[in-house]
């Protein structure tokens, strides 16, 4: 189990094979009886819902269960405002709490709702996917998308508790699960030469799910420190965003779905460390090695440059922009990153190692 401190909260994330059939009484450890709202998408809901329903119940919870449509189209501000009813329609208060059930999407539009109903109610995340697990599920960032781009419309806000049961992940889709894997290879990178060294020492995917704790632990490790540190991503936290700002670029301009974010991530941390490299930023040889690693768990490592333009719009506009400046992230050695101001126009140099 670990232990997050966020300002004067804390909160633990336990960790643990079979923890799913423990929700319920792991969930007594958190929250006194009370209405809880399960809200899941159309995927994982035939999977676990009923099993996460019938575990609540045994615990004297009250629990309702919102089902969205799968797929990032449902992390909306219109799918926000059909939960914010459904909330209100069960009556609930403060007093109650929303268990989000599900990956990436499901964690941030129910964390989102959380933090917006009422000014806030108490959630906790039982994140079913490998991204989500080892990333989104934990750290405050709540969010919804609009059509202008992705995460626009977000909060601050710390869940009560995450309970993470790797076993999930047997049901994944493999590109699902290599969208977590990439974020891992991210983590590594930027802070943990060790997990670097043992994701080199794995076959493949199916070798990388029979250490699923102790590498989930050492990638959380990684995010909780950083966390920690800088709450509200004003500083040392940007270090997370390695391969993001071209990665977040190339989901927007593809559209949502084609290019995943993991996927985008991957790519984006090639074409960064490519350019940092040729300019004496990075050192050599630390594009070969992503690159060998990224494509032993079959992540992409190039784009299709045909709609640059769009591109370099997307990255202007992106969060981390700050007027004509960005910060990008760029690895000292595998295993330490760091931050790196540079002009607005010059980025687009780094779009050449795409």
């Amino acid at each position: 189990m670990l232990t997050v401190h966020v300002d004067n909260q804390k909160y633990d994330i336990h960790i643990e094979e079979g923890a799913l059939e423990q929700a319920g009484s792991w969930l007594q450890t958190i929250w006194k009886p009370q209405k809880v709202a399960v809200i899941t998408d159309t995927n994982v809901a035939p999977l676990y819902a009923e099993k996460i329903m019938f575990q609540l119940r045994q615990a004297d919870f009250e629990p309702v269960l919102s089902i969205v449509p799968a797929g990032e189209t449902s992390k909306s501000l219109e799918q926000a405002a059909e939960l914010y009813d459904f909330l209100a329609d069960n009556d609930f208060t403060r007093s109650d709490g929303i268990l989000a059930l599900g990956g990436g999407m499901v964690g941030d539009l129910a964390a989102f709702v959380a933090s917006t109903f009422m000014r806030g109610i108490h959630f906790v995340q039982l994140p079913t996917t490998l991204l989500a697990q080892v990333d989104s599920s934990i750290g405050g960032k709540t969010a919804v998308n609009t059509n202008k781009a992705k995460n626009l419309v977000g909060t601050f806000s710390q869940p009560d508790g995450v309970l993470i049961d790797p076993e999930v992940l047997k049901t994944l889709p493999v590109r699902r699960l290599r969208e977590g894997i990439a974020e891992i290879i991210k983590s590594a990178a930027i802070a943990d030469a060790m997990l670097w060294q043992q994701l080199n020492e794995l076959k493949d995917e199916k070798n990388l799910l029979e250490h699923a704790v102790p590498i989930i632990t050492a990638t959380l490790k990684i995010k909780r420190k950083v966390v920690e540190e800088d709450v509200f991503d004003q500083g040392n936290r940007l270090i997370l965003n390695f391969g993001h700002t071209i990665g977040h670029a190339i989901e927007n301009t593809a559209g949502y779905g084609v290019v995943s974010h993991g996927e985008g991530v991957a790519i984006g941390m090639v074409a960064i460390t490519s350019h940092a490299e040729k300019i004496g930023l990075s050192p050599t040889g630390s594009t070969a090695a992503l690159e060998r690693i990224l494509q032993k768990f079959h992540l992409p490592i190039t784009y299709d440059l045909s709609h640059s333009e769009g591109l370099f719009h997307a990255i202007t506009h992106d969060k981390k922009a700050r007027g004509s400046q960005l910060n990008i992230i760029l690895l000292e050695k595998i295993g330490q990153a760091k931050i790196v101001p540079v002009p607005t126009e010059t980025f687009k140099d780094y779009l050449g190692g795409l």
